[in-house]
Formats: C-alpha cells, structure tokens, sequence
C-alpha cells in the first residue's frame, strides 16, 4: 500500500514496514491481533483539544492503555484537555477515525505528545494515516519527525487490568 505517508517515510528515507489490514475500523488491541504482535507495541493516536485557544493535541498511546487527560493536561501546562467525538476528531484532522496517524498530519497545526512507554521498544506500530495500514518504524524517528515530546500520559484500561480472585 502506498499513500502520503508511505511517501513521505520514503523520501525521508526511514526504514519502516507497511503492513496491510481490513479495510473497516480496527482498534490497536484488534490490530495487534492481527498482525500477532505484543499490544503495547501498537499504538493508538487520540485526539485532544485545549479549553483555550492552542494546537489541537495528538495522544500516541500503547493499545491496552486509555488517555489520562489530567496527566496530559499537567504535561502540557493546560488546566483542561477536553476529548472531542469521534465525528470531531474526524473533521479536526480530515481523517477517518481508525485512521488517524501523527505521521499524516506533520505540518497541520498539532501538537504530539507520545507516551513514555513506546520508549521501551525500539520500534512501535502506528496508523498509516488510513484504515487498512499499519506502519511499524522506529520510536525515534516517529519522535524527531513529529516533533514530538514524551510523557506518562496514560494508564492501563480497566478492561486489561487483571481479575484478582475473590
């Protein structure tokens, strides 16, 4: 599969992997999955919005893990980060939710801020910037080419927290 993404990775010659998946709307839990990887290694890119005027936000998060906008908002020196709908955060970045990627939207006014977890691997998936590709490369390069910051931005879900027993 070859889109603005690919393209770009290519001409900024980075090594990376293109992997192709179902075309409808998987979450990073799915997409691992299917790709048989370590979720923590997959990660998700959630949309956030400042309450005052401010670049929109691009969380890149491990899949297992849900924003913590109290972290976020700390990081970012905001009082409040706010969650926009699904249907917002597609007109916010002109992509289809399940598709949203950092890598798609260089240049287009956001913030990232990538979660310190994806520093434990050397290379993390991420969205290609549409639904059916996946993009594994290295964390760094994803770092240096949206210059992004790192931070402790999310916590486990508490679907994937364990079960204790009774």
């Amino acid at each position: 599969m070859v889109n603005n993404v690919t393209r770009f990775l290519d001409a900024k010659k980075v090594k990376y992997t293109a992997f192709e998946t179902p075309a409808e709307k998987l979450g990073a839990l799915e997409t691992a999955r299917f790709l048989n990887v370590p979720p923590e290694q997959v990660f998700k890119t959630i949309v956030a919005t400042r309450t005052r005027p401010g670049k929109p936000i691009l969380a890149v998060i491990p899949g297992p893990h849900q924003l913590d906008l109290k972290r976020l908002a700390a990081l970012l020196g905001e009082k409040k980060i706010n969650l926009p709908t699904e249907r917002e955060a597609e007109h916010l970045t002109g992509l289809q939710a399940g598709g949203i990627s950092p890598l798609a939207l260089i240049n287009k006014g956001f913030q990232v801020v990538i979660d310190s977890a994806a520093q434990a691997f050397e290379e993390i998936h991420i969205s290609g910037g549409q639904r059916g590709l996946n993009i594994r490369l290295p964390v760094k390069a994803l770092a240096a080419l949206t210059n992004a910051r790192f931070g402790e931005i999310s916590a486990s879900s508490p679907s994937e927290t364990p079960a204790r027993p009774a």
